[in-house]
């Protein structure tokens, strides 16, 4: 056995959806800092290049690229667009979502359909299309999937759908992807400090409620997602594939009661 200071992810080119902010932007910086080039896509060019900036200032390879996950040809195209550039494609990274909320019998199909559009066929699509891109070299993927797809959550019809799509798509493209050197992975979240849990959050009541559900008694940070994704990407975890990781502070593993 040898041993060696080179960064875990040092040569690799990683495309990451949603990169603008949240788990997305710590998982971009995270890889950078373990040496790969970082492509970072979404909606709005002003959280995306600063976070590309910031990358570039500590020494880092990063750029941002607008693109609408929700819309087949613009994922696609962009993605397409990256491997062109530069040259190979190793990591993607499935981090951009979208959610409605609400009772169920109130929730209007317009409403109940746009949770897929991005978690689930933007999944998808970039999926696929990576696949075709790696398929002489290999690579890995990782979705972001959530505990809302694991366990029902009042309010979340739509989202926890879509979320619980995700994880078995993932695990029957883990499989599709085996023979090629291709592995799917996903990490899945509970309630992590984001933009997204900033209005929940912000209420202290509310914030202490939601940290007493949690064995570890407090809420996530987006730099313990990006360590997690980091590590499926990189080549330590090169037999780990079709996995749905916790990383939740144990919440998916505790049964609430009325004791509690």
């Amino acid at each position: 056995m040898t041993y060696s200071d080179q960064p875990r992810l040092s040569g690799k080119v990683a495309f990451i959806t949603g990169g603008g902010s949240g788990i997305g932007a710590a998982t971009a910086e995270y890889f950078a800092q373990q040496g790969a080039k970082v492509i970072i896509c979404g909606r709005t060019p002003e959280p995306l290049n600063e976070i590309a900036e910031r990358i570039q200032k500590a020494g880092g390879v990063a750029e941002a690229r607008i693109c609408d996950v929700s819309c087949e040809a613009s994922l696609i195209q962009t993605l397409e667009s990256v491997e062109k550039d530069y040259g190979q494609l190793d990591i993607l990274v499935n981090n951009a979502m979208a959610f409605t909320w609400g009772a169920i019998e109130e929730m209007t199909t317009e409403d109940w359909h746009a949770n897929f559009a991005t978690s689930v066929d933007g999944t998808f699509w970039a999926t696929r299309c990576a696949m075709r891109l790696m398929k002489e070299r290999g690579g890995a993927i990782i979705n972001l999937s959530s505990i809302c797809g694991e366990l029902g959550t009042a309010y979340m019809s739509g989202y926890s759908a879509s979320k619980a799509a995700v994880i078995n798509f993932s695990r029957a493209a883990a499989v599709e992807g085996a023979p090629f050197g291709i592995r799917v992975n996903c990490v899945m979240p509970s309630v992590v400090e984001t933009p997204a849990t900033q209005g929940m959050l912000s209420d202290e009541e509310a914030k202490q409620k939601t940290e007493r559900l949690i064995p570890m008694g407090r809420v996530g940070q987006p730099h313990e997602l990006a360590a997690a994704i980091a590590f499926l990407a990189s080549d330590e975890a090169s037999y780990i594939t079709g996995v749905n990781l916790p990383v939740d502070g144990g919440r998916a593993a505790t049964l609430i009661t009325a004791l509690d």
